[in-house]
């Protein structure tokens, strides 16, 4: 059975999750307006995996016999300046959402909570996992300025990337399938 506090806390990061989708989902629609399909097709991809975490977070306090309760999602921002600027936004979001998995392990280490521990670690390694990415992005628009060839080249390769299953699955023990 998973604590009060704990499950709070994950319904709550349930809600952070999925507005991080609905983030990612609205920068697909700018760089769409924008002519960028592919930094779209990038931000559609992070929308589907962002997605596939609030799903964990779901799965996890389900299968720990906790009640899940949504929460209400802000409307995300829909402009930004440049597609860096976009990218910039993403980076400090991902780094925001690692300060609320680090405050998750930390409630998971308080409360004695092995299991949420153990499911929290995946969390840990993801999110240095999508610091990286986004700062690999940012590090290339920063090389390839904002005109000329560069961001159209960069852009084709952008959309060469796909969402991961949706949704994941996780099982206690196994390792990362993707996302």
């Amino acid at each position: 059975m998973i604590g009060q506090r704990m499950r709070d806390a994950l319904n709550d990061q349930i809600m952070h999750e999925t507005f991080s989708a609905y983030l990612y989902v609205s920068m697909a629609a700018y760089f769409h307006d924008a002519g960028l399909d592919g930094m779209a097709q990038w931000m559609k991809a992070q929308a589907q995996e962002e997605l596939g975490h609030a799903l964990r977070f779901f799965n996890h306090i389900n299968e720990r016999g906790g009640r899940i309760e949504l929460q209400a999602i802000e409307r995300p921002k829909s402009t930004w300046n440049s597609p860096l600027d976009a990218f910039n936004a993403a980076l400090d979001h991902e780094k925001f959402i690692t300060g609320r998995i680090d405050e998750l392990a930390k409630i998971a280490d308080e409360e004695n909570d092995r299991a949420a521990g153990i499911m929290l670690q995946w969390f840990v390694t993801e999110q240095v996992e999508e610091e990286d990415s986004v700062a690999k992005v940012i590090n290339a628009l920063q090389l390839v300025g904002e005109k000329g060839p560069g961001p159209l080249m960069l852009d084709r390769e952008l959309g060469q990337r796909s969402a991961s299953p949706f949704p994941p699955t996780y099982q206690a023990g196994e390792e990362d399938a993707g996302g």
